[in-house]
């Protein structure tokens, strides 16, 4: 059954989206400043990387027990493999740099956001996908 697997890759889908749409939003309400919206971010975005981990592990468990087309298996894959970069590599890159700013300094310039962005990009397109080819096995 494909119903599960697909389920908990949208929730994880809708969730990355929603993110993405709150977090440069957050700088533009009243009385928000760099700092504490940087701040705000870090919370933000620790929780939503600890919730896709938790639906990468479901989607994982619950695609084990469904058909397991070629196609999704390489998307799973490569999903766990962007979540992993965001979460180990880029995301520490982007805290310490926030911090940096939090606590009054200016960071030396930094690609990392940048990279991070299309890092959920294609991680969006890898859940779309995944989706559509389990609906359609």
């Amino acid at each position: 059954m494909t119903l599960l697997p697909l389920a908990t890759a949208y929730i994880w889908l809708g969730m990355v989206v929603a993110i993405s749409i709150e977090a440069p939003l957050k700088f533009r309400a009243p009385g928000i400043t760099l700092p504490l919206g940087l701040g705000i971010g870090l919370i933000v975005f620790r929780a939503l990387n600890r919730a896709e981990a938790v639906l990468a592990a479901a989607t994982a468990a619950t695609f084990a027990f469904a058909p397991r087309p070629v196609a999704a298996t390489v998307l799973l894959v490569a999903l766990a493999v962007t979540l992993l970069v965001q979460v180990f590599v880029v995301r520490p890159r982007l805290e310490a740099r926030a911090r940096i700013i939090i606590d009054g300094g200016t960071p030396p310039r930094s690609r990392a956001h940048l990279s991070y962005i299309a890092l959920e990009c294609a991680k969006l397109l890898m859940l779309a996908a995944f989706g559509i080819i389990l609906m359609f096995h």
